[in-house]
């Protein structure tokens, strides 16, 4: 094997490597000869076949096995002879092969940074802690009532307004025709709620009982039912009946609502929930300011790669959109590689310049406290086992009742999914790892002060709040296939 380095800037690196022909002939023969046993041709015994023979017939399937193993095996080899660790999957070229030939490939791959962690026991770090108190705990019950109103009629005679449940018939047509799903008799309207199409409910505040009405609107452009989007609509619409919201009564009954013996159980039960929140929102806190900290006091250069990669992820979940075109568009055209590194990266085209520095700047900050942590995690042989992955898995299951085994099934099967849970369970135990050496100091504050973000935990989330208003979060549906909802007695058509 002969390895020339071709490029060494900053933390790349670029090696040609050439493997000599009879290395190459060599490694088929033997693996040729580990498989005898198992051929069978006419004529001969097992095992008896001429590797003459074998190759003949065998030869070219062989032949791509042994060159992806030479090919792992010797990138492996370059960086363990030279010291080097891999930050990045190394990208492989074969460059020159003909059967019979030598083999000439060059290989380019991120190295990891020399990375020297400070001692941390000079580190200072604040805790804070906060308790639920009255108004909190009014406040969360307060908000439990708002979701389980109930309502009744109005009484007496008046005019409909924002808030009041109207009951409705209506019926939907476009260009004078009826469409599927756009009736529905019976239903409960909350005005203001925003849940039917836009003007939809405006033109519903100031009736009567009894009163029909022709409601005028037009679908949005971007409405789920390509049929009906952009179109004007017409729902001939009856008001059966006005109803107003009723706020449920805080007593022993209300409890009983959410299986509670009385009302100071269930305050028991939300102050736990709340105190469990409080300490999360607590850990996170530490969290955030000792990595803030970290990252003050470390300064090492990162891979291009990785900063890259993270930049296209956060640029991806702040527009997906773009890159669903681009990627639906990749694959309507034949391009060079110029033309496919563009449209690799075309995802920030829609961004501002301050938006693309901004979220490379957060991309590059990830990359090093990532790196940081996992160097210290190496460095003190911190590890996450299978059972402590098992625990996290089971515990996301009961998370979805009725579908835990379901969901067990899904992390089983999905060696990302796996991934998914261990890396975080890691990253954790090394900051646990870290919090225990540092000098920690106890600071108990209110739960507005808690809760309170700062700028720079603002600016760090803003991508993932800029994408969770493009799409519901992740952590509301189960990751494997859940179970249909109950259908309305209302079709969607006429919704927002």
């Amino acid at each position: 094997m002969q390895v020339t380095e071709t490029s060494s800037e900053g933390l790349k690196r670029e090696f040609q490597v050439l493997i000599p022909a009879d290395t190459i002939n060599g490694e088929v023969d033997a693996r040729l000869t580990q498989l005898a046993p198992t051929i069978n041709m006419p004529g001969f015994r097992p095992g008896k076949v001429p590797v003459a023979l074998l190759k003949k017939r065998y030869g070219p399937s062989v032949m791509g096995e042994v060159l992806e193993k030479t090919v792992n095996e010797t990138s492996q080899k370059t960086l363990e002879e030279r010291d080097l660790r891999a930050a990045t999957q190394p990208q492989i070229e074969i460059t020159k092969f003909e059967e019979g030939g030598d083999l000439e490939f060059s290989m380019v791959v991120d190295i990891m940074p020399e990375i020297t962690p400070i001692d941390f026991s000079s580190l200072e770090i604040e805790r804070l802690s906060a308790e639920p108190g009255d108004a909190d705990l009014d406040e969360a019950i307060g908000k439990l009532a708002s979701q389980h109103k109930s309502s009744e009629p109005i009484k007496g005679k008046r005019k409909s307004k924002s808030g009041d449940i109207v009951v409705i018939n209506f019926k939907g047509m476009v260009d004078g025709e009826a469409f599927d799903g756009g009736s529905a008799e019976g239903h409960q309207l909350e005005l203001g709620s925003g849940t039917f199409i836009p003007g939809f409910e405006d033109q519903l505040v100031g009736v009567n009982a009894g009163d029909k009405v022709d409601v005028k609107v037009t679908f949005p452009e971007d409405y789920g039912q390509a049929s009906l989007a952009g179109k004007d609509a017409i729902f001939e619409t009856e008001v059966t009946e006005i109803r107003e919201t009723t706020d449920p009564k805080i007593d022993d009954e209300f409890a009983k609502l959410f299986g509670m013996d009385d009302l100071d159980t269930l305050k028991e039960a939300i102050k736990g929930q709340l105190s469990q929140e409080y300490v999360g929102a607590a850990r996170n806190k530490l969290k955030r300011t000792l990595l803030d900290t970290l990252e003050k006091k470390h300064s090492f250069e990162v891979p291009d790669g990785m900063v890259q990669a993270e930049y296209d992820a956060i640029c991806q979940a702040v527009n997906p959109q773009q890159h669903d075109h681009d990627h639906d568009h990749d694959h309507d055209h034949d391009h060079d590689h110029d033309h496919d590194h563009a449209h690799k990266h075309a995802a920030d085209e829609a961004l501002s310049d301050e938006d693309k520095a901004e979220y490379r700047g957060i991309a590059e900050r990830r990359v090093r406290l990532g790196l940081l942590l996992q160097e210290v995690g190496r460095l003190n042989n911190i590890s996450i086992g299978d059972e402590e992955v098992a625990r996290a898995i089971y515990q996301e299951a009961t998370k979805y009742p009725g579908q835990e085994q379901q969901v067990v099934q899904f992390y089983q099967q999905n060696a990302q999914a796996q991934a998914n849970i261990r890396a975080p369970l890691l990253e954790d135990k090394i900051v646990d790892f870290i919090v225990e050496m540092a000098k920690v100091t106890e600071k108990t504050v209110t739960a507005e002060e808690l809760f309170k973000d700062d700028d720079e935990e603002a600016a760090e989330e803003k991508p993932a709040k800029k994408a969770a208003a493009k799409k519901p979060a992740a952590k509301k549906k189960a990751p494997a296939k859940k179970p249909a909802a109950k259908s309305k007695k209302t079709d969607d058509a006429a919704e927002g």
